[in-house]
């Protein structure tokens, strides 16, 4: 029933009439429940509430996929003043992309360029920006892109996804660059092939991920609402004596928010993922996709007062 749930919400993402339709109608809806904000500027209050609460942020432009060189150009014009807006107002916060928004899929010299540029920004305002993972296909140009960034930049980071079987190699390669990593169990609707199908596979590998980069002296980032996940890590940081400067847990914006609370209550950094933008409804439709309960989280931030 969980891989039909699953199979049914990503169908769900690649609609695009149920995208220009949630675009043009749907954002008032979720802006201030799973969304901060339509644009960056209209966000910062929400992550200034989040801040006085004692959670860290990381901020997302929502959108991918990018076919223009202009839209990728805006996309990093915006990236840009979205780094210097953290810098000037002072936020505890963190910054993410994905490389389709900077033309990943136009051509290697335009995201090179474009990412030059914001990391450029970066570095100079001391703000991380992680590069965000999208779908295997993409992973290889990824990972490169980010190992040649990283050897010139400190502010730069990335995302491996446990669902992936190349996951476990490309953690130990990484490894020696000492980064910040963001583990995630995987979002896209991917074959056999190159990826595991049952759900018990995915969250055996999460678990090995985690132990492998906590092992390592990566500073590690685990990005779950998933409460038995959360409590293996604590369990497995304890038992191997990983400082709680060494890591960190990672959730969305309107899902999971107590239990955030009580986590940066026990001494846990706690950074919350921050979407804002239009284009929310593929984000949604995978999150959904993601883990069957994210559906009642999400129902209830949504009906928040």
């Amino acid at each position: 029933m969980e891989a039909v749930t699953r199979n049914f919400f990503l169908f769900l993402s690649k609609n695009n009439l149920l995208n220009d339709m949630a675009k043009k109608r749907g954002s008032s809806i979720v802006t201030g429940k799973i969304i901060a904000g339509t644009d960056f500027p209209s966000s910062v209050q929400i992550i200034k509430d989040l801040n006085s609460k004692g959670l860290t942020t990381t901020v997302d432009h929502l959108g991918e996929f990018v076919n223009s060189e202009e839209t990728a150009n805006k996309r990093t014009k915006e990236a840009i003043q979205t780094i210097e807006t953290i810098s000037r107002e002072n936020l505890d916060s963190h910054m993410s992309v994905k490389m389709t928004s900077l033309g990943l899929d136009i051509s290697r010299d335009l995201v090179f360029r474009n990412m030059t540029s914001i990391l450029d920004t970066a570095e100079k305002h001391g703000v991380m920006v992680t590069i965000d993972m999208e779908d295997e296909p993409r992973c290889e140009k990824t990972l490169e892109l980010f190992k040649q960034f990283k050897e010139s930049y400190s502010c730069v980071s990335t995302v491996l996804q446990a669902y992936l079987y190349r996951t476990e190699q490309d953690l130990k390669e990484l490894s020696v660059l000492k980064p910040f990593l963001r583990l995630v169990k995987g979002a896209y609707k991917e074959p056999a092939s190159v990826a595991y199908p049952d759900k018990k596979d995915v969250d055996a590998n999460y678990k090995k991920l985690i132990e492998q980069s906590l092992k390592s002296g990566v500073y590690t980032a685990i990005a779950t609402h998933d409460d038995g996940m959360i409590e293996y890590t604590k369990e497995l940081a304890a038992k191997l004596q990983i400082p709680s400067d060494q890591f960190e847990f990672q959730m969305l914006y309107g899902m999971r928010s107590k239990t955030q609370l009580d986590l940066v209550q026990q001494g846990y950094k706690v950074r919350v993922y921050v979407p804002y933008g239009r284009d929310w409804y593929g984000y949604f439709m995978r999150r959904l996709a993601e883990r069957p309960a994210n559906i009642s989280f999400a129902f209830k931030g949504m009906v928040k007062g």
